[in-house]
């Protein structure tokens, strides 16, 4: 923690949460309840949340159903977070049934982007970070996309903050135009590419195999292959959105064979469903998004058994 924010913090109560997506829960969601409760905190409180895209989603929705709602202050400390799930207001928890399925928008009232917490971050977790980066430039930044492709960035790249400031950048403005995702076309629900295989992904395995970003990764190498099946994409094009993912340590294929049938069952679940039709992000170009419906569940499965299931 940066030296400034350990005297501000220090004489403050505090409730450490342990990291990992399983805190993103009903059971760590009551803990934070009744910490602000046993502080007496009233409505004119602020909560104060430092960690992870899962500390940040957690306290986030805490602060929204506290009181009804108290206002609270994002401080991300992983890449993943400073550039993504910090911004948009939109805080949740996840149940046996999906990722995210329990939340709430509710906006910060501030974010405070250090990037000195990145000087520590394991390289594992700074690779999951750049998943959402690549994501950003693949869905709306095409030159974003290209400088990440020809010069993989690093947590000394001199670039660093230049980009966090992109994505936060671009986000805003997606999200200010469709704050709460009702757009029946492309708007906010842009910025889920990759994410209805990464949930997927994330819960068939139990939240326990795959950092987000990992997940998010090998979603952005089968929205791609999707693409290209849709006749939007080239295998070429392709080739340069794994060869990009695979520059900055991420994966692009499934660790280990999971079931087809269980994915696409999970998928069913997810949010962005439609009366029980699948829903995507696809990509239209290298660097342009749109959101497809009715896409044949067949083409979806061929994907799954491209990136190793069965």
């Amino acid at each position: 923690m940066p030296q400034q924010l350990r005297a501000i913090f220090s004489a403050v109560p505090q409730l450490v949460l342990p990291g990992g997506e399983k805190t993103k829960s009903l059971e760590y969601f009551g803990n934070i309840l009744n910490f602000l409760a046993g502080q007496r905190l009233d409505r004119g409180g602020v909560l104060w949340v430092l960690g992870g895209g899962v500390v940040g989603d957690l306290g986030g929705y805490a602060a929204a159903s506290y009181l009804r709602g108290i206002e609270f202050v994002q401080v991300p400390t992983t890449l993943l977070a400073m550039v993504d799930s910090s911004i948009g207001g939109k805080t949740g928890i996840n149940l046996a049934a999906g990722k995210n399925l329990v939340g709430a928008f509710h906006h910060p009232r501030t974010v405070f982007i250090a990037t000195e917490f990145l000087r520590t971050l394991p390289p594992r977790e700074f690779a999951a970070g750049m998943g959402e980066v690549i994501k950003y430039g693949l869905l709306g930044d095409a030159s974003l996309f290209s400088y990440l492709e020809h010069t993989p960035l690093t947590q000394t790249s001199a670039e660093l903050c230049v980009t966090i400031r992109r994505c936060c950048a671009m986000k805003a403005a997606i999200v200010r135009a469709d704050e709460r995702e009702t757009a029946k076309e492309g708007g906010r629900a842009l910025l889920n590419l990759g994410h209805t295989f990464a949930h997927a992904i994330e819960q068939v395995t139990g939240y326990g195999t795959y950092l987000h970003g990992e997940a998010v990764a090998i979603g952005l190498a089968a929205a791609a292959r999707l693409s290209q099946k849709l006749g939007h994409l080239t295998p070429a094009d392709v080739a340069r959105v794994e060869k990009t993912v695979a520059a900055h340590a991420l994966p692009i294929r499934l660790r280990e064979s999971l079931a087809v049938a269980n994915l696409m069952e999970t998928m069913l679940h997810d949010k962005k469903a439609r009366a029980g039709k699948l829903r995507f992000v696809v990509l239209k170009q290298l660097g342009e998004a749109v959101t497809r419906g009715k896409i044949d569940p067949v083409l979806v499965e061929a994907v799954w058994r491209e990136l190793g299931a069965k």
